[in-house]
Parts: C-alpha cells; structure tokens; sequence
C-alpha cells in the first residue's frame, strides 16, 4: 500500500473529499448554508460544497459503538433516535489498524461510521440515483475512509459530466483483532468476522436510509479494492451466496470472491488467540471475553502492536461462510449481478519474494507459506508450479523489462516467482471469477491495468495499488503527500485516462453498462462483456493513443490453469 497523507493536509482536504449520510427524497434540503437529512433515527445536516455543487455528509453512524460489551461481538444495529439536529460534517477517526494507512489519521474503537457525498442538485434528476459503496482496502489490518486518495468527490462530479450520476457512500469497519478476532471460544459464543459483519450492516442501513438522500436502495453497487475487493468477493458468496437485495452490480478492483489466502475455521486462531489472552493478564478469569472486553484499550493496543499479532482474517463460521468460495463458485452459488473485475500488470511485484536465485529455492519458498497461498505447499504441487512458470525472464514481469533477467538484491528468479505471486493471488482467481460469471449469465466485464504512476521504477512496474488514483480521477495528488504524486510530470495522456477510467466506473454504477456514456465514442474500443468462447479484456494503458485495447485473456495461461487446478489445495 501507498503512504498516508499527513494530519495537516487532511484538514486542508477536508473541504474537498467525499461522505454523506442518507434522507428521504421529500424532506432532503439542499442549501449553501445546510442540507439536511432526516434518516430513521434522526435528522443530520451536513455541508453544501461549492467547488463541486455537492453535498457532504460525514461521519454518519450506522451501529452502536463497538465498545464496552460490544468489543469483540458482532455489530448491533443503532437502537435510539434523537430530536433536533446533528451535524454530519466532519469524518469520524479510522478503526484502529496498523500500518501506513492510519498516518496522520486519528484512530479510535468507535469508528462504525459512513460518509455520503451527492450531486447537490440531485431533486432535479427524474428518478432516485443510483448508489456506489466503496470499501476501502489495506489487507484487513489497516485503511480507513477520511483517506484522501479515496476522495469520491471527483468520481461523482465525472459521473454528473457524463450524464451518469450516482451518489457516493464509504464505509467503515474494524480491523485487525478488533474486527476478526477469532478462536474456538468466540465462535462458541457466535462471534466472529465481525469486520465484514460490520459491512453487511452498514449496507443493511443503506437499505433503510438512502432513500432519504434521494439514492436509490434497488441501485446499489458495492466496489473495492484489494481487501476491500476481498470484502465484496465474500458479500458475493455470504450466506451461501443468499440474495439479500443489498447490491445490485460489484465492482473488485485486484480482489475478488476467492480468498486470496488460506481460510480456516476459528480453531485455527486460537493459538494466536490465547497468547494475546495471555499477554494482556486475562487468563486466569473465570470470564475471559469480559476480561478482553474491559481490558483497558492501550494495552491490548500494545499486545496486538509488539507481538505481530495484527494479521486476522475472516473465518468459515457455519453460517456467515459455511464452505470456502472456490466450492460456492462451482456450485452457483452466489449472488449473480454484473461485475466489474480486474488487477494491474505485475501484481506480483508487491507480493513476491526477492533474493531467490535457483529452482530449489522457489521450492523452498512455496513449501514456507511467505507466498500465496500462505500455507506450505507440498514438493509435489511445487514442481508442477515449477514447471508452468519456467525459468525463463521473458516469460515474467515487470513486463516492460522485455527479456532481461535481474540479480543482486532482486535475485535472478524475480520475475519468474513475482509472475507467479501476482498470479496466484489476484490474476488466477480474477480469471476464474470472470469465467464463471459468464458461463452464470451474468455481464463480467473484466480488465488488466497496465499504466506505471510516477514514482514507480521499471522494476515494480504496474503493481498492486496503482489504478486507484485514476479510478478516482485523483489527479491532484490528494492524500500522496508521502509518497510521489502518481500524476507529477506525467504526459497529458494520464489524465485522459483517468478521466475515462472513472467515467466507466461511474457509468457502471449508473445502470450497469461501463460503455453507456460513450456508445458514439468511436476512438477507444468498448469494454468488451468476457464471453467464455472468446475471452476479452480490457487494458487500459494510457502510453497507447486509444488510451485502452481489448486482448484475448490468454495469457500465461499454463500457470494460471495450473494455479485454478489446484483450487482445492490452495483455497481450504
């Protein structure tokens, strides 16, 4: 993941970033001095911004606080109103996480909130807009809405240019052992992925609010990236892939409805589980969760932070998740709405290892679990992951290095294990993903970003991350502050490209079609909906005129069959 912005420039940028909440279309107000909004249990008033004409509402709940007896339990849904009116303008605190993504930002428990941002003159449209859900990514343990590279706003002012307007919704939702804290007791108990369950609730809230804001409930689009895309892939398949009518369409943007690591049940973390019980001095009381539960925050905090402890995921409950999603696939069993679904070039720059130097070595990583699918795999399995990768330099990535082969610290199998990681974590399951949504009946429409940002070398090319600014048309740079603006210096080419990049995403959202809101555009070739007997993707790649080419999704196509045949080892 890319650095955060500082705490200085978040209050900068608050006068320009997405959220807000939700009212019903009759009593919804917009004015320069203050929309309000009156949701189910009270009346919130945000901030009319007139740089873009839109409305902000940030910092809605849409739980109780996790906090007390709901530390380390399942979501509760809000159960009080209020009279009067509160104010909806400022972003809650991130959840509490560990890495880069919380720089600058405070953090807290109390973090179940969501942000809405709508077109201002969104009355003057003849119907209630559609709806786009971001979740936002950071592998589970870190992210958080008030970042800035998430700004939403340019993304619905695209959507009003191209006559495709939508409103926009980010989430919240815990992380770490605070979100998917699991073991034997706390699934005894009933507890557990409470991160996602967290989700669901918010989109549960949507349902019975949005319509207050003049969104549409029956027009909801969920759509992340990387863990984010991970959460939408598991809303895909959650309850045995029951349709709940919470979205209409999914947007997974290098994630996807396959777990891109192993998935276990709740036993499997309970080592982890009970060295934290330990460490933080609940262990010989008689109610160890009400230990944890009124174990002051700092310290538990410092457990988690100093014992790399930060690292949970979702578990196979019995209920939320009753079989893995590789099955569930197969079995057609999920929800069947359009989807958008792709990864960047050289994904695996960001997950494969360095410093490997023969075939043995490969070996030996794969059998160690530091690569997808993060549990050993047997020699057997290795030699056949061996063989469809071949040692061959040509045949890996970054792909604009051509032929040449790395050394010194990269190690002269880079490009052939970084093919392989990036593979079997995103582009492997991508492909299957799209594979079966078509053979469904569903619309997939699939893609390959394949655009280096500046500040990237030639040797992490097109890695994992680096579409997000131009799916969100952040082309000021906002929330990069430490680390390179990915549009500083670039040809006016980028721009373009992230212009009709968000225009598409936006257009999804809209009613589904990303080429919709430019059928009489004749210079970049329509997004291709993946047909099984003739596979297509997308490449949006803003160093070709067209700004954008339709391939066969072929390519490494040993590796990644061989990857999808052995499903049943990886994803379990």
């Amino acid at each position: 993941m890319l650095l955060r912005v500082s705490s200085a420039w978040c209050l900068l940028v608050a006068a320009v970033f997405i959220a807000a909440p939700c009212a019903a279309q009759g009593n919804a107000v917009s004015t320069a001095s203050a929309p309000t909004a009156s949701t189910v249990n009270g009346t919130y008033t945000g901030r009319y911004v007139p740089e873009y004409n839109q409305d902000f509402f940030l910092g809605v709940p849409f739980a109780q606080p996790p906090l007390g007896d709901l530390r380390f339990a399942n979501p509760q849904s809000l159960n009080s109103s209020f009279t009067g009116v509160r104010s909806a303008t400022a972003y809650s605190p991130e959840c509490v996480g560990y890495g880069s993504d919380q720089w600058g930002y405070a953090i807290s428990e109390d973090c179940l909130y969501l942000n809405v941002i709508r077109p201002a003159n969104y009355s003057d449209y003849d119907e209630p807009l559609p709806v786009g859900v971001w979740i936002h990514g950071g592998g589970f343990f870190e992210g958080g809405t008030p970042d800035q590279r998430y700004n939403l706003s340019f993304i619905v002012q695209n959507g009003m240019e191209v006559n495709k307007p939508f409103i926009g919704v980010s989430i919240g939702y815990r992380l770490s052992a605070w979100g998917f804290l699991a073991s034997g007791q706390l699934a005894g108990e009933g507890t557990n992925n409470m991160g996602l369950r967290d989700q669901r609730l918010a989109l549960h809230w949507i349902q019975e609010n949005i319509a207050a804001f003049g969104g549409d409930p029956t027009k909801v689009t969920i759509w992340g990236e990387s863990a984010g895309a991970q959460s939408v892939g598991f809303h895909l398949v959650a309850y045995n892939g029951r349709d709940e009518g919470l979205f209409r369409g999914a947007i997974m943007e290098s994630g996807n409805a396959l777990q891109a690591n192993a998935m276990f049940t709740a036993d499997y973390y309970t080592p982890m589980y009970q060295a934290l019980v330990d460490n933080v001095g609940c262990t010989e009381s008689i109610d160890v969760l009400g230990c944890l539960r009124a174990t002051p925050f700092d310290t538990i905090n410092a457990a988690l932070n100093t014992t790399n402890a930060t690292l949970w995921f979702a578990v196979i409950d019995g209920d939320m998740f009753t079989k893995v999603a590789s099955y569930q696939l197969e079995a057609g069993e999920y929800v069947h709405v359009p989807i958008i679904s792709g990864a960047n070039t050289d994904e695996g720059t960001s997950f494969g290892p360095t410093g490997v130097n023969t075939s043995e070595q490969f070996l030996e990583v794969l059998a160690s679990g530091t690569i997808h699918p993060f549990i050993g795999i047997a020699p057997a399995l290795g030699d056949l992951i061996l063989n469809a990768y071949p040692d061959d330099p040509c045949e890996g990535i970054p792909v604009d290095l051509g032929c040449t082969r790395l050394n010194d610290s990269y190690g002269l199998e880079y490009r052939r294990t970084s093919a392989y990681a990036g593979d079997a974590t995103f582009i492997a399951a991508r492909r299957y993903q799209c594979q079966t949504w078509t053979a469904g009946g569903n619309a997939a429409y699939c893609y390959r970003f394949n655009t280096r940002p500046n500040g990237l070398s030639i040797y992490s090319g097109v890695s994992h991350f680096q579409e997000v600014a131009f799916v969100f048309d952040n082309t000021g740079g906002y929330g990069y502050d430490v680390t390179p603006d990915p549009f500083g210096g670039v040809p006016e080419s980028y721009y373009s490209l992230a212009k009709l990049m968000s225009s598409s995403w936006a257009s999804f959202i809209n009613d589904l079609d990303p080429n919709s809101f430019r059928l009489g555009d004749t210079e970049t070739p329509l997004w291709p909906v993946y047909d099984n007997s003739n596979p297509q993707d997308i490449v949006w790649d803003a160093n070709v005129t067209a700004l954008a080419w339709v391939e066969a999704d072929t390519y490494r196509a040993d590796g990644i069959n061989t990857i999808l045949s052995l499903n049943r080892a990886f994803h379990r």
